[in-house]
């Protein structure tokens, strides 16, 4: 027996002594928890390198890299500085601009999007040995307002759209694996950030109320999908900027957000500079430590270090605020022995080719695309156009032979633009294209009267300049334009002074609006039989752009935001209480185009809507028919005005779907129990909103095709409610006893 136990305590001491010699330090040891490893980490490291991690850097004393970052709105910037990549050769695939990408109302479609960029990022960061492997993306915040020059970066304008949307792209960014990410997603702007004019100081001021129900929504659901990083707005909420507002990162925690909180650019100065709210940067920089503030985007480290030596922060505190950037080192494997034994250590090693210039990924721009054109307007069926019946094609207008970029993007190995994409559609053909170049002399009007169909190609530019130049920080060159730090003046075209030369010349005319935002193209709308919007910089908007006008692809894009007719619909810029008329959930005029809005080349038919109980709310089931003559898709949209609620009805669920033409599809949408809730100032939480509720499908939110009244109690969803009885029966009697009224005086 003491011979076994000698046995067995020297075969333990070796297991000790290999798995030892295997992890030179505990962190690296992957069956500890992710708590052990990084308080192990924590021990090891000396107070300056605590502080180091506050720059977004590793541990190389420790062999920790360095996880990197890079802006990812619809593809990856991979110069690390958007303004560099259009110089540099730092290709990767691009997609539409963040606003096209909702546009597509396709939560795959955000899947694969987040999945090419992450792979990308990974093959970069093999590929140079140096890590680009936190994400900036994807842009959360929501777009109330088409004045925001930061439009082009948001996914739209509704809490529940976006907050799906950002969800999927999420989940293909960070990938599946329990235990590791492909990348690290970081949201942006927490929060309310919407106004670039005086962003730096100015307050973004609504109730607990429209938080929850509005503002943060959209992020909520993304750390529900997996992301636990995000980066702080420079705007104050309620007087108390955001980038140290202890309320914010305590709502935070609450939600199990346990990476990287970062300040964006200048943020801890503005708080001091802009927003007046303490009296030096060491106050600023050491009151965000003790938010939770993890990484600055600036140089820092004399005012953090002046806090600890005046005994403003302390080292558990300055340890506590840095987990977060060692939670995401974890999650990328740059905790691990061997950083690249995991599902996506593989990607870029040698011998792969680029991805971009694979056909898959060529391909999955194209579709990415082609989803997210939105047909706002089809008089007469001018659209698609026979390629049989027409001989001569005239493409007008200064974005017909360029794609451009935009500060976010990154830079595709190619791009096809409308000019070059109708070119390649009707090569083969007997079909000549004409292009005039409003930048040299030529008569739209002449070239458009030659035409059988003329095609007008406008929109803005995202840069505001010529070419790869860009503009002057905080400048640009028209009062309709938007971009970073710089809000727009006007929701007016300047072009549809050509589009009305075009029209009058030649009636066949499509506008083909190529912008970042809405236009009040009211002119163009009621005039002009055919409009097709899509975004800016994809490498494949002339290949989707041609696909749709010649009916290669069936359009099913979507409006992500209201169309106002006038930029008085608007409530002032800096009015954050969106009950005041923003949004199509409180807007009370009539839209040029609504939330939700777009044509197909088929026609869908709804029916035999049902509501489901379910054990987390409830589940809506109805039939959709294509009753047109093409394949096509349907994006079903189911809306819920509940009893007692501000809002005329508010998005809680979507589809895109396909259906082949003459069949029936039964789609099916899942409401849960929290979104047949609303938040309860009172209670401070969300509450069923008990009573009767209407759930409205239909292909918009102003085109409800099908209806059924429900009762919802404090479980959630009770029944579906049977007709009211009485109100017909009191109208029926009225009917019966004014008509015997009648009958009885003819009589006598």
């Amino acid at each position: 027996m003491k011979k076994l136990f000698i046995i067995l305590a020297l075969a333990c001491a070796a297991m000790f002594t290999m798995a030892a010699q295997e992890y030179e330090y505990p962190f690296r040891n992957p069956n500890l928890s992710d708590d052990e490893r990084i308080d192990n980490l924590i021990s090891l490291m000396t107070l300056e390198e605590k502080i180091a991690l506050f720059s977004g850097a590793g541990i190389p004393r420790l062999g920790v890299a360095n996880p990197g970052s890079v802006e990812a709105i619809h593809g990856a910037v991979m110069s690390g500085n958007p303004s560099y990549s259009i110089y540099r050769n730092d290709f990767s695939t691009t997609f539409p601009q963040g606003y096209g990408l909702g546009e597509t109302w396709d939560k795959d479609m955000l899947k694969l999007v987040g999945e090419t960029m992450a792979y990308e990022a990974r093959y970069y960061s093999r590929m140079r040995g140096r890590n680009t492997l936190v994400m900036w993306a994807p842009n959360s915040d929501l777009a109330r307002d088409p004045r925001w020059g930061r439009t082009e970066e948001s996914l739209g304008e509704d809490p529940y759209l976006v907050g799906v949307l950002s969800g999927e792209m999420i989940k293909g960014m960070q990938g599946d694996d329990e235990r590791h990410w492909r990348v690290a997603s970081l949201m942006k702007h927490f929060l309310a950030n919407s106004n670039e004019d005086t962003r730096y100081a100015t307050s973004s001021d609504f109730s607990d109320k429209l938080f929850y129900e509005y503002y943060s929504y959209g992020f909520y659901k993304g750390v529900e999908a997996g992301s636990s990083s995000l980066m702080l707005a420079y705007n104050a909420w309620n007087g108390v900027p955001c980038t140290c507002d202890p309320k914010i990162f305590d709502i935070l925690h609450k939600w199990g957000m346990k990476g990287k909180l970062i300040t964006d650019a200048g943020g801890y100065r503005f708080i001091v500079d802009a927003h007046k709210y303490m009296d030096s940067p060491v106050e600023s920089v050491a009151a965000c430590v003790k938010c939770g503030v993890s990484q600055y985007l600036d140089r820092f480290q004399p005012y953090l270090d002046q806090a600890f030596e005046q005994g403003l922060i302390t080292e558990k505190e300055i340890e506590d605020a840095g987990r977060g950037n060692l939670y995401v080192m974890l999650k990328l494997g740059l905790l691990d022995a061997d950083p690249y034994a995991n599902p996506y250590g593989e990607i870029g090693t040698e011998g792969e080719p680029e991805p971009w210039l694979t056909e898959e990924f060529k391909d999955r721009a194209l579709l990415v695309t082609q989803k997210s054109a939105v047909l706002l307007k089809n008089e007469n069926a001018l659209l698609p156009l026979d390629a049989d019946a027409i001989t001569k094609i005239a493409v007008i207008g200064n974005h017909a032979d360029s794609v451009l970029q935009d500060w976010y993007g990154a830079k595709p190995s190619y791009s096809v633009s409308a000019l070059q994409g109708i070119r390649n559609a009707v090569d083969g053909k007997n079909i000549e294209v004409k292009f005039l170049d409003l930048d040299h002399d030529g008569s739209a009007e002449k070239l458009a009267a030659w035409a059988d169909v003329a095609i007008v190609c406008v929109g803005n530019h995202p840069v505001n300049t010529p070419k790869w130049a860009m503009a002057p920080w905080g400048v640009t060159t028209k009062l309709s334009e938007g971009r970073e730090a710089v809000d727009r003046q006007s929701l007016e075209l300047d072009s549809e002074d050509l589009i009305k030369l075009v029209h009058r010349a030649n009636p066949n005319t499509v506008v083909a609006l190529i912008s970042s935002f809405p236009y009040t193209i009211n002119w163009t709308a009621e005039h002009v039989p055919a409009i097709v919007h899509m975004t800016q910089c994809s490498q494949e908007l002339g290949t989707a752009l041609a696909d749709v006008l010649f009916g290669n692809y069936n359009p099913a894009g979507r409006t992500c935001q209201t169309w106002v007719k006038d930029i008085l619909d608007l409530p002032n810029m800096l009015d954050y209480d969106i009950t005041k008329g923003r949004t199509y959930m409180y807007f009370r005029g009539t839209p040029l185009f609504p939330f939700g809005h777009g044509l197909s080349y088929t026609s869908f038919d709804y029916s035999n809507l049902q509501l489901e109980k379910t054990e987390d709310g409830l589940k809506a089931i109805v039939d959709v028919t294509n009753t047109g003559d093409r394949d096509g898709e349907e994006v079903v949209q189911l809306y819920i005005r509940f009893p007692g609620d501000a809002a005329d009805k508010r998005l809680k669920g979507f589809e895109r779907v396909p259906v082949a033409k003459g069949e029936t599809v039964r789609v099916e949408i899942p409401v849960s129990k929290m979104d047949l809730s609303l938040w309860s100032e009172e209670k401070g939480d969300w509450q069923v909103a008990e009573g009767r509720a209407e759930v409205m499908i239909g292909a918009s939110s102003s085109d409800i095709r099908i209806s059924k009244a429900a009762v919802l109690d404090v479980d959630g969803f009770a029944k579906a409610a049977g007709t009211k009885w009485w109100p017909y029966a009191i109208i029926a009697g009225i009917v019966i006893v004014l008509g015997a009224l009648v009958f009885r005086r003819k009589k006598t």
